[in-house]
């Protein structure tokens, strides 16, 4: 009844995805000062264990249960029903709907894997400051007001999918969301007390970098959630427009610093990752390259505008991931063509101006939603435990004050 071709891709496109948490755990460490090492890493790694399970439970059903058109989910388009809760109703031989040459199961463990990570880009902006208990709180909380509603209201037949809003494979749902609650965060608990604390490992970064780039093949052109010739599109124009962001952005930092700096080609190629990633399956190859080339440049100027506005955004989560969701989207609109995918729409430059002004509103209103809701509910978290760690803690470090572990031996360094 399934199509093992399509089958077997898709499980690996979900294995791809999977490895960029640890990826990213690894780029995030990397970047992290010597003594905040693990406790960055593990706000990754137990981001794999706690969602799976809320997954499971209801994370799925709310996201993908129900959908406007049938008057089947709740608070009028907003989020789903508890229908497939414990994935009941769903067996070995229930089919995927859109596409029934792949079982649902499938779908469900390959955008359970997209909730995963979701989460744990946000880390990256309040690294060595955040309590661990305050973080499970708001790991939590987070996902289920701001991360579900939104992968409903975009994929799962929601209001914003009705109003015929795209995101191929996240820049709304998944980096503008996370962008600007970095921000939320950075504003609410404040700045580090070591501020000028340097990246303890530079090849970490890169290997982190390199395990992102490889795992993002999954993440966009798994998102056909089919095998042809838009997946390929996909994959191609991912690479495309990670390659002209990286190199967009050392050539800027080289003629402004006076060298070329890696980590800063590694960032700009996360950069373009991030951009290129909702119009991956909607936009030609040139429209590839010059989203790369604008991520390049946009998401460089962002960091510098976080630099002088005095927002510390430790690991510049929102000038890359939040700034680049939302330039992707908004080129998306520009650049969409039907010609590539007649699944898609037409952007701004083939006579798409409404398309285009849905993006545009789509993307604000996700930014002002994750902010809000995120500031709110760090207070709210702040009154059950303290979200900041004390000046001990952050003095002596995350990784040993709280999780009682170390990174390395320092003794030896």
């Amino acid at each position: 009844m399934f199509d093992p071709g399509t089958t077997g891709f898709m499980l690996l496109a979900t294995s791809l995805v999977m490895l960029m948490t640890p990826g990213l755990a690894f780029f995030y460490g990397g970047l992290a000062g010597k003594r905040n090492i693990l406790g960055i890493m593990i706000q990754s790694f137990v981001s794999m264990g706690i969602t799976t399970i809320m997954w499971f439970v209801c994370g799925y059903s709310l996201c993908f249960s129900g959908d406007m058109a049938h008057h089947s989910d709740m608070l009028g388009g907003i989020i789903g029903n508890l229908d497939k809760a414990f994935m009941q109703g769903v067996d070995l031989k229930t089919p995927f709907a859109a596409n029934p040459k792949i079982p649902e199961f499938v779908f469900m463990a390959y955008q359970m894997m997209f909730a995963i990570i979701t989460p744990a880009l946000i880390t990256g902006a309040f690294v060595n400051r955040v309590t661990f208990k305050s973080y499970l709180i708001f790991l939590v909380l987070w996902q289920v007001l701001v991360y579900y509603p939104f992968a409903h209201m975009v994929w799962g037949g929601g209001w914003l999918f009705t109003q015929g809003v795209l995101d191929f494979a996240g820049g709304i749902v998944v980096h503008a969301t996370a962008g600007f609650a970095a921000l939320a965060s950075v504003i609410y608990v404040g700045r580090r007390r070591d501020i000028a604390s340097p990246p303890n490992s530079i090849p970490l970064i890169a290997i982190g970098t390199g395990l992102l780039w490889f795992g993002w093949y999954g993440f966009n052109a798994g998102s056909a959630l089919d095998v042809n010739a838009i997946t390929g599109l996909a994959f191609l124009n991912t690479d495309v427009a990670a390659s002209f962001a990286a190199i967009t952005w050392l050539v800027i930092e080289w003629s402004l610093m006076k060298k070329p700096k890696f980590v800063g080609l590694l960032t700009g190629a996360v950069a373009g990752l991030a951009t290129i990633t909702p119009a991956a399956g909607f936009v030609s190859l040139p429209a590839a390259v010059i989203i790369g080339i604008a991520s390049g440049g946009v998401c460089y100027l962002a960091v510098h505008l976080k630099n002088k506005m005095g927002w510390d955004d430790a690991l510049d989560v929102w000038g890359v991931h939040g700034i680049g969701g939302c330039l992707g989207t908004i080129l998306l609109g520009v650049f969409a063509s039907k010609a590539m995918n007649p699944a898609g729409a037409d952007g701004l430059i083939n006579g798409g101006e409404y398309f285009f002004m849905v993006q545009c509103l789509a993307v604000i209103g996700a930014c002002v939603y994750a902010f809000i809701f995120t500031y709110a509910m760090l207070a709210l978290i702040n009154k059950i435990t303290p979200v900041r760690a004390t000046i001990e803690e952050e003095d002596k470090g995350l990784d040993n004050s709280l999780h009682g572990e170390v990174a390395y031996d320092e003794a030896v360094l």
